[in-house]
């Protein structure tokens, strides 16, 4: 599969951000690439690539489908799919009509996606024939086929439709649909409206549903962009599925730039790699260790040619960050920070910065973004170099959490300042640096611990693949690190070994007092769910009757 390299320049810029007319819905901007560019590759799945004009034409109808299903400006429109073509086609088909998209977590059961179906109000449902089972099994009141459907389960849902008779994602190219936005007609969507309403990843409390505008992702795509260079000639690869955020950072990032997403659809490490090196990916957002390591240590990693890459986005603690930037030296290696609230991106480091700054922070905030760090009990803002939470506001932040105007209140002060739980620090050149959740930091004997910092140290020890630290109970010290651990295949550790390894590296404080190791990790999308590892860490020790941990010093494991 190739994809022809494009010779166009860059596409026009709609304009400056800070101009009212500047930015354009996400219909908008697509129908304008479309305009310019209608043969150049503007997506490539495994086996299929749209071009631009195929893209909006193919979301065009789409649109008018959905038209005649009723959905209109604000109408909630459900999508369930395993992230393909036609996940696209119906993400922008939505947002022609200034109707709101609600990607669904395809990993989901039946109470969990009737738990979303029903907190988003979704009118109209969007679903993979794979995945009836488990709508038949989260909505059972369905089971008598009336239509349109009226579920108890989700009162607001009418109708449920085969994602793939939504409208045909290929065949002739067609026009590009008539107007700003096309079907949409005056009854469009503005730059203001809503666009999208994504879930947070559930792995601390009960997913919320975050809404974003067609202005502020539009916004971010462009500083996205502009942060990594991206030119019509790249070629912009991501595995993130269209229920994170980071789906829909790469989508509108490419839009802007009037380059390819290229996207793997359903993950697999040797698709990932083939596709990078086949269609000669020029940028690269893995983000997750949890998806970057399976492709560096793929056995046809080294003979798979990627001297196209050159740049690479990702995140993870400094040692980390520095034998991931090892494993491809030619390519620049930047971290990003940010949360579904904040539409993904909130900081980007800089591709001038040197190897090791790249590797210990996340860059400053986005030029459409401000962020700083305040004390998490006063909330008053703290000097350079002082850890605390770390607050943002500005063009992408969210607009609130659906059906939940308290939690709202209380994440959002009155001067529009989000409040992130997460615990960052910014050094005096402004760059920020994420040390973990305010909530995953341990109070050992009185001593924080990061467990960023003991997962970096661990994660050098030869044979371990990556590890995930959390707090088990502690009779004497109220809480203590217990770390949990994946090796690489065929490698072998003892927890002994590994609390050795710590021994004299980092205090002793901080070191693990249990190791467990696992085969496979409890996920919530694209995150680790620490607060699982919690609760198993809790429940071994209660079977075991062990209510205080062994004792350490620096100079040996056990004193008693």
């Amino acid at each position: 599969m190739s994809i022809p390299s494009p010779t166009a320049p860059a596409p026009t810029d709609p304009g400056p951000a800070s101009a009212t007319t500047a930015i354009p819905t996400v219909a908008g901007l697509l129908d304008l690439r479309a305009r310019e560019h209608p043969d150049r590759a503007a997506i490539a799945f495994p086996g299929r690539t749209l071009s631009y004009g195929d893209l909006a034409a193919a979301s065009g109808r789409a649109a008018a489908h959905l038209r005649t299903l009723g959905v209109g400006r604000g109408d909630v429109v459900a999508i369930l799919s395993e992230g393909d073509p036609e996940t696209v086609v119906a993400i922008l088909a939505v947002a022609r009509l200034g109707a709101v998209s609600l990607p669904v977590n395809n990993r989901f059961r039946a109470g969990e996606l009737r738990h979303v179906l029903d907190d988003g109000d979704a009118r109209v449902l969007l679903v993979t024939a794979r995945f009836a089972d488990e709508v038949n099994a989260a909505l059972p009141s369905l089971a008598g086929g009336r239509r349109p459907v009226r579920p108890a389960e989700a009162p607001a849902l009418r109708h449920v439709v085969d994602l793939a008779r939504l409208g045909s994602a290929g065949g002739d190219t067609g026009a590009v649909p008539d107007g700003p936005d096309g079907p949409g007609g005056p009854d469009g969507p503005d730059r203001d409206d809503e666009f999208v309403m994504i879930y947070t990843s559930g792995t601390t409390s009960r997913p919320r549903g975050c809404l974003h505008t067609h202005a502020g992702y539009v916004q971010q795509g462009k500083e996205i962009a502009q942060a990594l260079r991206l030119t019509g000639a790249d070629r912009f690869w991501t595995p993130l599925p269209f229920f994170h955020v980071g789906g829909y950072d790469v989508l509108l990032a490419s839009l802007w730039a009037g380059c390819t997403m290229v996207h793997t659809g359903p993950y697999a490490p040797d698709v990932a790699l083939a596709q990078l090196g086949e269609l000669r990916c020029t940028v690269a957002f893995p983000a997750f260790e949890t998806i970057w390591l399976p492709v560096l240590r793929h056995p046809r990693f080294a003979g798979t040619d990627l001297s196209a890459l050159r740049v690479v986005v990702n995140v993870g603690p400094p040692e980390r960050m520095e034998s991931m930037q090892a494993s491809l030296p030619h390519a620049v290696q930047v971290s990003c920070t940010g949360s579904t609230e904040s539409a993904g991106f909130c900081c980007i480091g800089s591709l001038d910065d040197p190897p090791d700054v790249r590797a210990r922070t996340a860059g400053r905030v986005n030029p459409g973004m401000e962020a700083r760090i305040v004390d998490p009990a006063t909330g008053e803002p703290v000097p350079d170099g002082t850890p605390g939470e770390f607050v943002f506001r500005g063009a992408y932040r969210f607009v609130r959490y659906h059906r939940d105007p308290e939690l709202t209140a209380r994440r959002i002060d009155p001067d529009g300042w989000y409040h992130s739980g997460d615990l960052l620090v910014r050094d005096d050149a402004g760059r920020f640096t994420f040390l973990g959740r305010l909530g995953d930091i341990l109070k050992v004997g009185g001593e924080n611990v990061s467990p960023t910092e003991v997962e970096g140290h661990l994660g050098t020890y030869p044979g371990v693949h990556m590890v995930q630290v959390v707090a088990a109970p502690d009779d004497r010290y109220g809480e203590v690190p217990a770390a949990f651990v994946l090796l690489d295949e065929g490698a072998s550790a003892t927890p002994e070994e590994l609390i050795d390894f710590c021994l004299g590296a980092i205090a002793t404080f901080k070191v693990p007092r249990y190791v467990f190791f696992v085969h496979e990790w409890p996920m919530s999308g694209t995150k680790i769910q620490k607060f699982v590892l919690r609760e198993r860490a809790a429940q071994f020790l209660r079977e075991q009757g062990i209510t205080e941990a062994p004792r350490l010093t620096s100079g040996r494991r056990i004193t008693g």
